[in-house]
């Protein structure tokens, strides 16, 4: 099974405009609202495949009993800490005319101590060795930075497998023990190296290293440029494809619930990666947050062209 857990996860409502007038008004063409947060779009995408994953997570108010409702509606096991503290919505802008998409996320509220124990004991209540624990998506405020670092230490000596993809600090910290992924984008990456990665031979010297280091594969996604798979053995660079774009949102969170979905099937790591470059790809022709079905990523995967470097 695959665990995904999102501290801080969102409703995303996405507007659609033809272009955006700054300082006058904008005419909305579309507009609808998803179960977000990044933890969430990976069960999303792993559900759509016909994977098994339970989202694990906090949730508060209005906004929370409406994002736990559309889990329901999708066949999502989930079971959150709910607290009186509405969960956040983020606002995301596409703009038609540029094919671009404006993300204006709240930072959602801090959470106790005593919430965050909670939210331990149903992830360690839940996961089995063999399973796959996805830690994805920015902390609430105030969070102290190794807590994620000191919960992948305990799920992986459990032997269960460890997915992470947050920011700053806490990522940094969350490395350092060695988690069996992670998928950082490539802003990311050079925000955790402290220097712009912008060639593809400079992410993968700093990729490499960190596989070196213990991380047993490292991803980093690369906007339509497609991705980069790095284990100690071994790199592959999968070039994006062309599609029409619906919405970036949650590309990369498509990508990383392929991967997660297909390493527990015991796919080769090859094959795992051509086939989570269609998922990204497939997801940006959707609109909003909203994840694309199987058939729809299986017939981008031949065109995806996998280069080993």
């Amino acid at each position: 099974m695959i665990i995904t857990v999102c501290l801080n996860p969102a409703l995303d409502k996405t507007l659609t405009v033809e272009r955006v007038n700054v300082g006058g008004v904008n005419r909305v063409v579309s507009s609808r609202l998803d179960a977000g947060g990044k933890a969430i779009n990976v069960s999303k995408m792993v559900k759509n495949l016909g994977g098994e994953t339970l989202a694990l997570g906090i949730v508060g108010g209005e906004t929370g009993a409406y994002l736990q409702a559309q889990l329901d509606s999708m066949g999502i096991a989930h079971d959150f800490v709910m607290t009186h503290t509405p969960t956040r919505t983020n606002y995301k802008i596409d703009n038609r005319t540029l094919r671009k998409t404006t993300d204006f996320n709240e930072p959602g509220e801090p959470v106790s101590e005593e919430v965050l124990e909670q939210v331990w004991q149903k992830i360690a209540s839940a996961a089995k060795p063999g399973d796959m624990v996805a830690f994805s998506g920015t902390n609430p405020p105030g969070t102290r930075d190794d807590l994620l670092a000191g919960w992948v230490r305990k799920l992986l000596d459990s032997g269960i497998r460890v997915s992470l993809d947050t920011v700053g600090e806490s990522m940094r910290l969350g490395i350092a023990e060695h988690p069996t992924i992670i998928k950082p984008n490539q802003a990311e990456l050079s925000d955790l190296f402290g220097r712009d990665l912008h060639y593809t031979r400079d992410i993968i010297a700093v990729a490499r290293q960190v596989a070196q280091q213990g991380v047993e594969y490292v991803v980093v996604t690369l906007g339509a440029s497609g991705a980069i798979f790095v284990t100690k053995s071994e790199v592959l660079y999968g070039h994006g494809l062309e599609v029409p774009v619906g919405s970036t949102v949650g590309a990369g969170d498509a990508t990383l619930g392929s991967i997660l979905y297909d390493m527990q099937r015991g796919l080769p790591w090859e094959e795992t990666a051509r086939r989570s470059i269609a998922a990204g790809a497939a997801k940006v022709m959707c609109e909003g947050s909203q994840t694309p079905l199987c058939t729809q990523m299986e017939e981008l995967i031949d065109k995806v062209m996998i280069e080993k470097l």
